[in-house]
């Protein structure tokens, strides 16, 4: 009787420090996978800070041009509003989806934008401009990596969760499934190339 006694207050032990190490495990994935959102975070408002550099760089220049102008200021307000209500604590999938869908219509408007300044030889050879497009460019590809690496973090965490026993644990406590950032299907169109 003392055998048993022994030996089940050991597997309660041992269930014990098994629900801990995964518990912890979990806990450190969703922190990585929210470290990989904030990088993101950053680069984003790193490139809505150079917006309104770029826009007044080639306002001037590109009068008829200003639909493009107000809607690609349009699109930054909308990820700052985005950015914005994130920082205030309210990161689920519902926000980071926010957030990438209003950063996809920010891309593709700013590909319109760099199409447009081509047909300003003035504006495309001024120094202000080349060296706001190529912040850009470099922001640009700073959240292609940091987007990786949040996805990386995710699939990692998402993994564990679902991943039996973890799986008990992940219930038991209510760690839900991380949303993975994905491309939006525009850009999954295949240009069409004409010669």
């Amino acid at each position: 009787m003392t055998y048993a006694i022994i030996a089940g207050a050991v597997l309660l032990c041992a269930s014990l420090v098994w629900v801990l190490v995964v518990y912890n495990r979990l806990v450190r994935g969703r922190i990585r996978a929210r470290n990989g959102f904030s990088q993101i975070d950053v680069q984003l408002k790193r490139r809505c800070d150079l917006i309104p550099n770029l826009v007044e760089a080639v306002r001037g220049y590109m009068t008829h041009e200003r639909q493009t102008l107000e809607s690609v200021i349009t699109a930054r307000n909308a990820m700052l509003s985005g950015l914005q209500a994130v920082g205030s604590g309210s990161l689920n999938a519902s926000s980071i989806q926010t957030i990438f869908g209003a950063s996809n219509v920010l891309d593709q408007l700013l590909m319109q934008l760099r199409v447009s300044i081509e047909n300003y030889p003035d504006l495309k050879a001024s120094t202000n401009v080349l060296g706001l497009q190529e912040e850009l460019v470099s922001t640009e590809n700073r959240i292609a990596y940091s987007r990786q690496a949040y996805n990386d973090a995710v699939l990692q965490f998402n993994t564990d969760r679902s991943l039996f026993p973890a799986s008990l644990v992940a219930s038991l406590f209510k760690f839900s499934e991380l949303s993975l950032f994905s491309a939006n299907e525009s850009d999954r169109v295949l240009p069409e190339v004409k010669f």
